[in-house]
C-alpha cells in the first residue's frame, strides 16, 4: 500500500482510528498528570519524615522518576511495535499504566508502613513511566500510517492534543472531588479518588482500542516480507537512521521537554511556591489555559500541512526564548504586585563566607544545612524570597539584609538536632518579621491580582508550547522508515520529554535555591531550547508530505 492508497482510508474508519488512539493516549496522560497536580498533597503522605520544602522536592523527583524510565519503555515497546505490530503493543502499555495508577490510590502512606510507602510509590511511578514510554510513539505512528499525506499534520495533531485533554481531565476531577469532599477531607483521603477512577477509564480505553486493526503501512511491510528486522541495530547503529535519531532529539525533543513542561508545570510551581498564589486559583487558571489551548495543537498541526513542520516548530521555540524571562517578571507583577514592589524597594542580600554555604538542594532529605549561611538561605528559599549573595570574610556569622535592616543568622554546626531546630526557628521568626516590615507578603492578595493579565502571559507560553508540539508527531514519523519507525522515534521523544521535561521542575527549583534568584531556574529551559533552535536551523530537514512507505529508498 502506497501513501496514495492511504488517501482512501477516510470517513468513519479514519475517524475511528483517530478517536480511539486519542482517547487511549488522553487516558494515559490523565493518569500521569494526576501525580504532578497533587505533588504537594502526596508529599505530606509519603515523605512525612522530612521538612516541607524537602518533601516537596522529593515529590517532584518522584514525579520525575516516571519520566526518567520512559526511554527504557520506549526501547522495549518500540522493539515490540516494530516486530509484532502497533495495535498489540499499545494495548499492553495502556493496561500497565492503568493498573499502576489505580495502585497508587490504594497505597498506604508513611504513617502506616514507614519507608516502604515511598518505595512502593516510586515503583508505581516507574511502571507508569515505563508504559508511557511506549504509548505515545504507538498512537502517533498508528494515526500517521492511516492518514493521507496532506492531512497528516492535522490528524496527528489530535494525538498531540491528548496531553491537554489528559491534563483537563486530571485538573477537572481534582477540582470537582475537592469541591465535593472539602479541602480538609481531600488532603486527608480524597486525593485517592482521582487515581481510583482510572479503573473505570481503563476499561473504556481497552474496549475502544480492541476494535482497531493493524496499520496499513505495517500490514504492507508484513505482506512484502523480506529480511528479518533488527530494530535496535537498524535504528541506532546504521547512520542513515541514527543521524535522524540525533536530529530528532537535539533539534526537536529537548526543546519540547523544556518549553512544554515549563509552560504547563514550572509556571504552576512558580505561582504556588514563589508567588504564593492560592492553589485553587492556580488550578482554575491552568484548567482554562488547557481548555483554550486544546484546539491549538490541531491548528498548528494543520498549519504545518500548509507551510511545513520546521517553520511552525521553530516559531514555537523562538517565541519561548523571547518570552520566558520578561514573561515571568510580568507574571510576578500581575500575580503578586506586593512582592514585586518589595523586591524593588527592599532587596534581600545574604552576606556570608562562600565556603560555608552549601547547595540548598537535598534530594534524600538527610542534609542538616547547619552553617549560618545554610540556615539563612534555607529560611529565604522556603519563604520563596529572591536574594543576592555577597561574600564576607571567613569565619563570620552570615547576615540577611532586607532593605536597610540586618538580621544575623546563627551558627548551627555542632548543635544537637533539637537545638539546631530551635536556632533555625529563631532565625526564621526574625527574618519573616523583617520581611513583613519591608512589605513582603505572606500570600498573594486576590484583590490586587490581575487574573486577565496572568492568563494572557501564561497563554504566550502555551502558544509557544503548542506550536512546537502540534506538528511534532508528523515530523517525527516522517523522519523514519516503517521498519524501525516505532523504535527510532520513541527513544528521542521519551529522552526529550522524559529526561529534559520530567526533571525540569526539580532541576529548576534546585537552580533557584542555589542562586537565590527566583528567575534563575528559567535558564534550564532557555539553554535546552537554544540548542534545539541552532540544530533545527542548521540540520533538521523539512519532511512535510513524505511518502511513509518510500522513506528508506
Amino acid at each position: 500500500m502506497t501513501d496514495q492508497t492511504a488517501k482512501a482510508v477516510s470517513g468513519p474508519g479514519l475517524r475511528t482510528v483517530v478517536v480511539a488512539s486519542a482517547a487511549g493516549t488522553a487516558f494515559e496522560w490523565y493518569d500521569f498528570f494526576i501525580f504532578g497536580s497533587l505533588a504537594a498533597v502526596i508529599a505530606n503522605h509519603f515523605y512525612a519524615e522530612v521538612s516541607e520544602a524537602t518533601g516537596y522536592i522529593l515529590a517532584l523527583l518522584t514525579f520525575g522518576v516516571g519520566f526518567v524510565v520512559r526511554p527504557l519503555g520506549a526501547l522495549v515497546f518500540g522493539w515490540f511495535g516494530d516486530r509484532t505490530g502497533r495495535k498489540t503493543t499499545f494495548l499492553v502499555t495502556i493496561t500497565i499504566m492503568g493498573l499502576a495508577t489505580v495502585a497508587i490510590g490504594l497505597l498506604p502512606d508513611y504513617d502506616d508502613i514507614g519507608v516502604a510507602a515511598p518505595i512502593l510509590l516510586i515503583l508505581m511511578r516507574v511502571l507508569q513511566g515505563f508504559a508511557l514510554g511506549g504509548e505515545y510513539g504507538g498512537a502517533a505512528i498508528y494515526v500517521a500510517e492511516h492518514a493521507p499525506a496532506k492531512k497528516r499534520g492535522f490528524l496527528t495533531g489530535w494525538i498531540q492534543t491528548t496531553a491537554a485533554l489528559g491534563l483537563i481531565g486530571a485538573l477537572g476531577v481534582i477540582l470537582i472531588t475537592r469541591q465535593i469532599v472539602g479541602t480538609e477531607a481531600f488532603d486527608e483521603w480524597g486525593w485517592r479518588i482521582p487515581f481510583l477512577l482510572s479503573a473505570f477509564l481503563l476499561g473504556i480505553s481497552l474496549w475502544i482500542r480492541m476494535k482497531l486493526d493493524e496499520s496499513p503501512a505495517y500490514r504492507r511491510m508484513e505482506e512484502e516480507g523480506g529480511e528479518r528486522r533488527a530494530p535496535y541495530r537498524e535504528a541506532f547503529l546504521q547512520w542513515n537512521n541514527g543521524r535522524f535519531v540525533l536530529l530528532a532529539l537535539f533539534g526537536i525533543m529537548i526543546a519540547q521537554g523544556a518549553v512544554w513542561y515549563c509552560g504547563y508545570f514550572y509556571t504552576r510551581f512558580f505561582m504556588e511556591r514563589i508567588l504564593k498564589v492560592e492553589t485553587a486559583t492556580v488550578d482554575m487558571l491552568m484548567l482554562w489555559l488547557t481548555v483554550v489551548s486544546a484546539g491549538l495543537y490541531v491548528f498548528f498541526g494543520w498549519l504545518s500541512d500548509r507551510v511545513g513542520r520546521k517553520p511552525v516548530m521553530l516559531f514555537g521555540m523562538i517565541l519561548a526564548l523571547v518570552a520566558f524571562f520578561p514573561g515571568f517578571h510580568a507574571l510576578t507583577k500581575a500575580a503578586n504586585p506586593a512582592l514585586a514592589e518589595a523586591q524593588a524597594s527592599a532587596p534581600v542580600t545574604v552576606v556570608a563566607d562562600p565556603a560555608s554555604c552549601a547547595l540548598q538542594f537535598d534530594p534524600v532529605g538527610k542534609a542538616a544545612f547547619a552553617s549560618s549561611c545554610d540556615i539563612a538561605k534555607s529560611v529565604l528559599s522556603n519563604a520563596g524570597v529572591s536574594y543576592a549573595n555577597v561574600s564576607a570574610l571567613p569565619g563570620g556569622v552570615a547576615t540577611v539584609r532586607i532593605g536597610g535592616t540586618e538580621v544575623a543568622s546563627v551558627e548551627g554546626g555542632g548543635l544537637d538536632p533539637a537545638a539546631l531546630k530551635a536556632a533555625r526557628a529563631d532565625v526564621e521568626t526574625r527574618v519573616k518579621a523583617a520581611l513583613a516590615t519591608a512589605g513582603y507578603p505572606v500570600k498573594a492578595d486576590p484583590a490586587r491580582m490581575d487574573l486577565p493579565m496572568m492568563f494572557a502571559i501564561l497563554m504566550v507560553f502555551i502558544v509557544a508550547a503548542t506550536a512546537l508540539y502540534g506538528p511534532q508527531a508528523a515530523a517525527l514519523v516522517e523522519l523514519f522508515p516503517t521498519r524501525v519507525r516505532y523504535t527510532a522515534m520513541s527513544l528521542p521523544y521519551n529522552v526529550g520529554t522524559g529526561w529534559v521535561g520530567g526533571l525540569l521542575p526539580a532541576a529548576s527549583f534546585a537552580l533557584v535555591a542555589a542562586s537565590g534568584n527566583i528567575y534563575f531556574g528559567l535558564w534550564y529551559s532557555v539553554g535546552f531550547t537554544l540548542v534545539a533552535v541552532i540544530v533545527s536551523l542548521l540540520w533538521l530537514p523539512e519532511t512535510r508530505g513524505r511518502d511513509l512507505n518510500t522513506i528508506e529508498t
